[in-house]
C-alpha cells in the first residue's frame, strides 16, 4: 500500500506543478524610458510576488517618503489584479529606524482586513537615495 501511495504521489506531483500558471506583470519603465531588468510582480498560481518598490523621493520627509512607497506598493498590487487585503506578507527596508512609528500609523490605513505578516528592516542605503523599499506576497482569495 505504501508503495502505491508513493507511486501515485510521484505521478501526480509533476502534473500539479505543470498546471500552475506563472505569469509576469511588467515593471513600469524607468524615468529614462528604459525597461527595468525585472518584473514588477509575478503570479505563480494564486500567489503574487511583488518586487520591491521605492519612494524615489530622496529629499522628502520621512512621512512623505513612506506614503510614496506605500502608494507605489499598492499600485503594483492592484495593477496585477490583486487588492491590498490579498497581501499576506510585507518586507519594508528603511534607512532611518526613527521612522518606524510613523510608518506603522500610515501602513495600517492601507488594509481593511487582518494585517499581513511583516518585517521592518533597517538598512544603510537604498537605490536613488530612497528612504523606503517595500516588497511582498499576496494570495488571491
Amino acid at each position: 500500500m505504501k508503495s502505491f501511495v508513493l507511486a501515485a504521489a510521484l505521478f501526480v506531483a509533476p502534473l500539479a506543478a505543470q498546471a500552475m500558471e506563472v505569469r509576469a506583470v511588467p515593471a513600469p519603465p524607468r524615468p529614462d524610458g528604459a525597461q527595468p531588468a525585472f518584473s514588477g510582480s509575478v503570479w505563480a498560481g494564486d500567489t503574487l510576488y511583488v518586487s520591491g518598490v521605492i519612494d524615489a523621493m530622496p529629499d522628502a520627509t520621512g512621512e512623505v517618503a513612506a506614503k510614496a512607497a506605500m502608494d507605489a506598493f499598492k499600485r503594483s498590487v492592484e495593477s496585477a489584479g490583486a487588492t491590498m487585503d490579498d497581501v499576506v506578507w510585507v518586507q519594508v527596508f528603511c534607512t532611518d529606524l526613527a521612522l518606524y512609528a510613523g510608518f506603522n500609523t500610515l501602513y495600517t490605513g492601507y488594509f481593511k482586513g487582518p494585517l499581513p505578516a511583516r518585517a521592518f528592516v533597517g538598512t544603510n542605503k537604498l537605490l536613488n537615495g530612497s528612504r523606503f523599499e517595500i516588497m511582498g506576497v499576496a494570495v488571491k482569495r
